[in-house]
């Protein structure tokens, strides 16, 4: 299978800051793969720079075929259609009610009628579980409900691709295992790809296919979750027994 998504010797800098001198790293359609790695070892930053939001320096980011760094900003249109992103913050916008909120990228991308727009805004709640949440502010919503309507605003396009960055931070328990479960649950539905940035190992070990870590400034390790629970390295052992930010704990995350 030829994957989806290629990174080959990616190279990115902030100033005197580098975050990557070759990362390498390839995603098939259909799967999971989390991204895990110390704090300020540039996690999102893979997300970003597929998009868009932020540029390689050199290397190349191949998705569906096309290196996307030789993209202008205005030729990003039909890859953000694809490729559709859940942010940490959930970027929601607090005057808008929810169905607003979900019709954004819709009215952005010109897609449909205003009567299919709200058939649409009412599928994409249904699957978040959050029924008839149309006329609420993001002001009136729970924090695992604005994660929640972060990810139906994310499907609403129907992506091929989902990026999900840190989409448990700030949850309790029950909220993660309920995120969790719908990124499994659109995987099997909708037969869509996911990559995740996350800290959290317990997401990692329930809802990835695959794993790659980052370390020293590339993709150190890549395999399944097995593979990453039998490996020798020492590296990988200390963050798994350590979570967030057991490798380099004071470096703020990218």
């Amino acid at each position: 299978m030829d994957p989806i998504i290629s990174f080959r010797g990616v190279k990115k800098a902030f100033g005197p800051k580098v975050v990557y001198e070759d990362a390498t790293l390839d995603i098939y359609p259909g799967e999971t793969l989390t991204i895990i790695g110390g704090s300020g070892t540039g996690k999102s930053v893979l997300l970003k720079m597929l998009i868009g939001l932020l540029r390689a320096d050199a290397g190349s980011i191949v998705a569906f075929g096309q290196d996307v760094t030789k993209l202008r900003e205005e030729q990003f249109l039909p890859v953000r259609k694809r490729v559709a992103m859940l942010f940490q913050s959930g970027a929601l916008f607090d005057s808008l009610t929810v169905a607003q909120n979900i019709k954004y990228p819709l009215r952005e991308h010109k897609w449909g009628t205003e009567a299919q727009m709200d058939q649409r805004v009412e599928e994409v709640l249904e699957m978040v579980g959050m029924p008839n949440a149309q006329s609420l502010k993001p002001a009136q919503l729970s924090g695992g409900m604005r994660k929640r309507l972060g990810l139906a605003r994310a499907i609403a396009m129907a992506p091929e691709v989902i990026l999900y960055d840190e989409p448990t931070t700030g949850l309790d328990p029950i909220n993660i295992r309920r995120i969790n479960g719908m990124i499994l649950s659109l995987q099997e539905r909708l037969n869509i790809t996911s990559i995740v940035v996350t800290h959290d190992m317990d997401t990692v070990f329930t809802v990835s296919n695959r794993v790659a870590m980052l370390y020293e400034r590339r993709i150190a390790f890549a395999g399944t979750t097995e593979e990453i629970r039998q490996s020798p390295h020492s590296y990988i052992q200390e963050f798994i027994a350590g979570g967030k930010g057991a490798l380099e704990p004071d470096k703020p995350e990218l």
